[in-house]
């Protein structure tokens, strides 16, 4: 009988280190999720900003202005 109880404790323990380390697993793996995510968002933003900015400097290149007047004009300055 003593045996038993001592195999009973021992699985017990192990279950416990089992479930505790799935959730680490899971908790890492939503993290990384909701990472990715934020990461393709602001991707997405800089795309966005990128071919606004393209098409500011062909509009100054095609009004007669040199590319570095573009860059500069789009840039704000």
């Amino acid at each position: 009988m003593s045996e038993e109880t001592t195999n009973q404790q021992a699985c017990g323990g192990k279950k416990r280190a089992m479930l505790a380390y799935g959730l680490v697993q899971i908790s890492a793996t939503v993290v990384s999720a909701v990472s990715l995510a934020a990461i393709a968002v602001g991707l997405c933003a800089v795309k966005q900003e990128s071919r606004l900015f393209n098409g500011c400097v062909e509009t100054v290149v095609a009004e007669g202005r040199s590319q570095a007047e573009a860059v500069r004009t789009c840039n704000g300055g």
